[in-house]
């Protein structure tokens, strides 16, 4: 299982809401939990299910069975214009556009404790420069920019763990 697959299926754990995720296959084992379980309430709630899934190969999200997965009731969400990408989609209030985590790790704002930051606040950054990494299971993910324009705010701190789709930085599209 690659780490991608792990990621696309991190997603559909969180998406889903689960709060526990457990998976064997041979000698590879995956347990995901969330970290905001309520075992007090899962005591009341009925006992899980056994589900059999058959041992085919996990496809990424946007290509298999998982990418059909209705939508929560009540997230609606507008069409996008044709070539926009979702994050550019999604701006604040004051019209900074978010850089958000594509994984769930350490945020790490320099590639090592003795090197400079990658950004700080007033630097200009174009689409694809590097603005961070985040440490998944070892692995250290360089984070590229998908919008150009000027650092406003860091708004996680270095060093700090980081959910999938949390706002790490905003950018002034127009500085």
């Amino acid at each position: 299982m690659t780490v991608k697959e792990i990621q696309d299926l991190m997603r559909l754990v969180k998406k889903l809401e689960l709060s526990e995720f457990k998976m064997k296959d041979g000698n590879f084992q995956l347990s995901i939990r969330s970290k905001h379980f309520d075992y007090a309430q899962a005591s009341k709630m009925a006992p899980p299910q056994v589900v059999q899934v058959p041992a085919t190969p996990i496809q990424p999200a946007t290509q298999g069975p998982a990418a059909q997965v209705p939508e929560p009731a009540g997230e609606q969400k507008a069409p996008l214009a044709k070539g926009q990408k979702e994050e550019e989609k999604k701006e604040d209030e004051t019209g900074y556009v978010e850089v958000k985590s594509p994984i769930v790790g350490t945020f790490y704002r320099s590639p090592s404790p003795d090197k400079p930051v990658y950004v700080k606040v007033g630097d200009t950054i174009e689409v694809g420069t590097v603005v961070c990494i985040v440490e998944a299971m070892k692995l250290f993910n360089e984070i590229e920019s998908e919008v150009a324009g000027k650092i406003v705010k860091v708004v996680v701190e270095d060093a700090s763990p980081v959910e999938y789709d949390q706002v790490l930085f905003l950018v002034d599209p127009n500085g």
